[in-house]
């Protein structure tokens, strides 16, 4: 794995949809085996996703803790530089203002 946070998103996001694929096909082969309840009815596949959720949360949220934190250190920076634009284009704005009134 890089320590690079360019495409920090991109990855925690394909880590974390891998994992909750991973743990889709656990529950899904649990069910298929009987060792876990195969849902009410027609709602087996329902059952199977919302298990395949609930497994994969708490395991995202322990196994990936470095892929989080690089998203938000990249957010972080993104936000910092639109305020400083912002502070940025404040600035000229009032120097434009200023001027405008020094003149008329």
């Amino acid at each position: 794995m890089s320590s690079s946070p360019t495409h920090a998103a991109i990855r925690y996001t394909a880590y974390r949809f891998g994992l909750f694929l991973a743990c889709f096909l656990l529950a899904w082969g649990l069910s298929f085996l009987g060792w876990v309840p195969a849902g009410l009815g027609d709602s087996h596949f329902l059952w199977v996703v919302i298990l395949g959720l609930v497994l994969s949360a708490p395991l995202s949220w322990v196994l990936l803790r470095k892929q989080r934190e690089a998203m938000s250190e990249q957010v972080a920076g993104g936000v910092d530089r639109a305020r400083q634009r912002l502070a940025d284009n404040r600035g000229r704005e009032d120097e434009a203002d200023d001027t405008a009134r020094a003149q008329g």
